[in-house]
């Protein structure tokens, strides 16, 4: 049997409804379709693709997923019970959740006495009649239900009788899980175990699920001790996604339920592919993933103080809580102002290079590191400029082409009005490929652009494979803002060859100076990679 049948908690993704909620976040109907089957083949048990009964996109994305199924996950769609003195059997979002046609039905319902009067308007009677009608409805029609009790914790507290009520009355209609949820975000850990309790004294035979938000930043803790309470269904989003603060991060839950509690929710291969699908997710969203997320951020195994480095040389577990590969992510080590030695030769040795260098070599190359960073570079996002410094304090090293010179005109173009006058810049660059001396010109729309299309316009004559390389990603940051226009900036790059992704900073007075830096280093180091390189490249989207 695999561990998706055997699994002792049910995994519920709410990403496509309540994780979408999350400002900044607008999922196509594409996207929702995409996530659902990646979300699938992580291992969750159920999926919740939305709230049918409220936008036609949802209602659509339910229409698509009959005709693409998933393969083992169920599908679930949200609604709120029917409306107060309403039919049930013809109430709209009742209507919506049973033409939706998923194997699971999940209904949202009041678990609080006061907002029963102040916001559906109705009794505390006309509120359990309706928990009632629209389980027992959905349930005749062969439907799994579960039902969210709203703002069960502060329920608890306001009115512990008419809360727990609420749960019965669902257990009794005919709930498959009863779920508890701390739909404000406020409770303390404690107080989740203690409901937890007070639900399985009444209820000693209802499955319990959780669904936390986390604006005490609590969401996980809590949905961990609710699992150690006796809860069997874990309810949250991948990446941590949703209104205010977010919900429950599932990246973390997984592995926290699986590596530090012992209990097999997904198969390995699953586990191992969290960190890619929580980045690919993050694409997605348009929303890029925290460095610092436990267990699948690029920081989570990064190291950078030089006596860490030195013990984790030695047993990378002295300062990692699991191995990196466990959860699909890798171990890193960091090169800045607070590295030592071991940091370099390591550093180097993670990026290919079998380079031997002398104890006075290293010393050298650290103390460039840190004059460099209190110029306003910094190395720990951007690998492949610190290859190319390690490169180019050797001997040997000979780079590819030297740009001599270059100028830029910017002028504003008056039209009819100010609002609609346009910058236009031209740039003129004298680049060196050897003995030849290329001198190009051209436009762009601001300094940079012109500059990055004339440089290139003369690279491409002497290394056409140049043309290959596209801008991912600018990033311009004021490093001493009290300085104010005479600040220094720092500029980072992301570029790509379609294959592999690198990483290059430059950092001036000038943020024109500091661009080229950054351009320049994202050139010569790809042509320094060579064609070896490309031809066995990874997957795209691979890290260099």
């Amino acid at each position: 049997m695999s561990t998706f049948d055997n699994s002792p908690i049910a995994l519920y993704d709410t990403l496509l409804r309540d994780g979408s909620q999350m400002e900044g976040i607008a999922f196509s109907l594409q996207d929702k379709v995409t996530v659902a089957h990646r979300l699938d083949s992580l291992g969750m048990h159920y999926v919740e693709g939305g709230f049918p009964g409220s936008n036609e996109k949802d209602k659509a994305f339910f229409n698509q997923m009959k005709e693409r199924p998933l393969e083992r996950a169920k599908l679930v769609a949200f609604g709120g019970t029917r409306k107060p003195e309403s039919d049930v059997e013809s109430d709209f979002n009742v209507v919506a959740l049973r033409e939706a046609e998923t194997p699971v039905v999940t209904f949202v319902g009041k678990a609080i006495a006061s907002q029963v009067h102040s916001v559906l308007n109705t009794s505390r009677e006309e509120n359990l009649a309706m928990v009632r009608e629209s389980v027992e409805y959905m349930a005749s029609i062969g439907r799994e239900v579960h039902f969210d009790a709203e703002h069960f914790f502060d329920g608890l507290k306001e009115d512990p009788d008419y809360t727990l009520d609420v749960l019965s009355t669902a257990y009794r209609s005919g709930a498959q899980y009863l779920i508890l949820c701390d739909t404000n975000g406020g409770a303390m850990t404690d107080e989740v175990i203690q409901a937890v309790q007070a639900v399985h004294d009444l209820l000693p035979d209802a499955k319990l699920g959780i669904h936390t938000h986390n604006d005490c930043d609590l969401a996980v803790a809590n949905s961990l001790a609710a699992v150690s309470a006796g809860v069997t269904q874990v309810q949250g989003c991948l990446n941590g996604y949703g209104e205010r603060c977010g919900n429950a991060n599932l990246s973390s839950i997984i592995p926290n339920l699986q590596l530090k509690m012992g209990m097999r929710v997904v198969e390995d291969a699953q586990l191992r592919e969290i960190t890619t699908a929580s980045r690919f997710v993050a694409e997605l969203a348009n929303l890029p993933l925290n460095a610092q997320s436990p267990f699948v951020g690029a920081s989570a195994f990064a190291h950078k103080a030089g006596y860490h480095v030195a013990a984790v040389v030695k047993n990378p577990m002295h300062y990692q809580h699991i191995e990196p590969d466990e959860v699909g992510n890798d171990k890193r080590v960091l090169v800045s102002e607070l590295s030592g030695k071991r940091n370099i030769q390591v550093k180097l040795e993670e990026r290919g290079h079998d380079i031997v260098m002398s104890a006075e070599e290293t010393t050298k190359l650290l103390n460039q590191v840190k004059q460099m960073e209190s110029r306003g570079f910094q190395y720990e996002a951007a690998d492949a400029s610190f290859e190319l410094l390690a490169l180019r304090s050797r001997p040997e090293y000979e780079p590819p082409f030297e740009l001599e010179d270059f100028l830029i005109i910017e002028r504003r173009r008056p039209n009819d009005s100010v609002a609609d006058s346009m910058m236009m810049a031209e740039a003129t660059a004298k680049i060196r490929v050897g003995e030849e001396l290329f001198h190009t010109t051209a436009d762009g729309n601001g300094p940079v652009n012109a500059l990055d299309r004339s440089a290139r316009k003369g690279l491409e004559l002497a290394y056409p494979e140049l043309g290959d390389v596209s801008l991912l990603d600018y990033k311009v940051r004021i490093i001493d803002t009290d300085a104010g226009t005479e600040a220094q900036t720092r500029v980072l790059i992301e570029s790509t060859d379609g294959q592999h992704i690198w990483t290059t900073v430059g950092a001036s007075a000038d943020v024109i100076e500091a661009s080229w830096l950054a351009l320049a280093d994202a050139y010569e180091y790809f042509l320094h990679r060579g064609p070896e390189w490309r031809e066995d490249a990874p997957s795209p989207g691979g890290s260099a």
